[in-house]
């Protein structure tokens, strides 16, 4: 296998970064070389491979479609390559990782321990979206999911789980007490997210069924039904250590004694084959805060 004939490593770059480019010229200039010199590596690697890589129209190039074929394999090559030399390679001054979380989770949590993940040597491009950023794609590099863990083509490391227990604003909370019962809470409202399977768990473990109710109160994140729990409009179920910020300041209290664990969590997601250094790092440093 070693004997095989390889093509002409730096006609490769050339192909590639005239096929980029649409011409010679701007080949020439994206890898630093006189325009004669892209053009012989070019012919090169044409004569190497026994057909025309380009042809020509008006001030540029493009490919043939024998070009589009060959382009697209030493893409592939070339990236694999790359990828696998990434466990060995120093990083070269500060690198930048692509992180996707949903607004309330950034908001509630990450944003206090974004400088922590960063420690100067690390940029987070932080992507906060209700919308589902796809990692195979390379719509981001690291994602943080909610759920049981089971993503196809992902792999899934859990960053933390949750107990649910309900809370309310003080003036709330002095009038139930640390301890009401679960007949006590539902003559208030109940302040929930799209999910109120959270609220059916908890009041079904005390042998209540829930049914939606007009006075209680939907909201499209989380973190606007903790903002509601704080004004004052109802009793939400408190995820720790999601939202524990709120009961440490002291803006909601916990009005039961009573607590269950949340069955979905949060996850650390990365692409199955990542090997790149940054992007593990900052997968260990989010681990390491959890």
């Amino acid at each position: 296998m070693h004997n095989l004939p390889l093509p002409p490593l730096d006609g490769l770059s050339a192909l590639l970064a005239a096929a980029d480019g649409g011409s010679f010229s701007a080949a020439a200039e994206a890898l630093g070389l006189t325009h004669g010199s892209v053009s012989r590596r070019i012919g090169a690697l044409e004569a190497w491979l026994g057909t025309r890589l380009f042809e020509r129209h008006g001030r540029g190039v493009r490919l043939t479609p024998a070009g589009q074929r060959f382009a697209k394999e030493a893409r592939a090559a070339l990236g694999t390559l790359q990828r696998g030399a990434e466990p060995w390679r120093p990083w070269k001054g500060r690198q930048t990782v692509k992180l996707s979380a949903v607004p309330s989770f950034a908001r509630l949590w990450l944003l206090a321990r974004l400088s922590e993940i960063e420690r100067g040597d690390l940029h987070i491009d932080l992507i906060v979206d209700h919308r589902t950023s796809d990692l195979n794609a390379r719509e981001a590099d690291v994602a943080i999911r909610y759920g049981r863990g089971q993503w196809d083509g992902l792999d899934a490391r859990r960053l933390f789980g949750e107990t649910l227990a309900p809370a309310a604003a003080p003036a709330l909370a002095d009038r139930l007490g640390a301890d009401a019962r679960a007949d006590e809470l539902l003559a208030n409202p109940l302040l929930h997210d799209s999910d109120a399977s959270q609220w059916r768990a908890w009041l079904a473990e005390a042998g209540v069924r829930y049914r939606p109710r007009w006075q209680d109160r939907r909201f499209e994140d989380y973190d606007t039904v903790v903002a509601a729990a704080k004004a004052g409009l109802g009793i939400a179920l408190l995820r720790q250590p999601l939202a524990s910020a709120a009961l440490e300041r002291g803006t909601l209290r916990k009005v039961s004694a009573r607590a269950i664990a949340n069955p979905a969590a949060h996850f650390i997601c990365l692409r199955r084959d990542e090997s790149r250094l940054p992007v593990l790092e900052v997968a260990n440093r989010l681990a390491a805060l959890a």
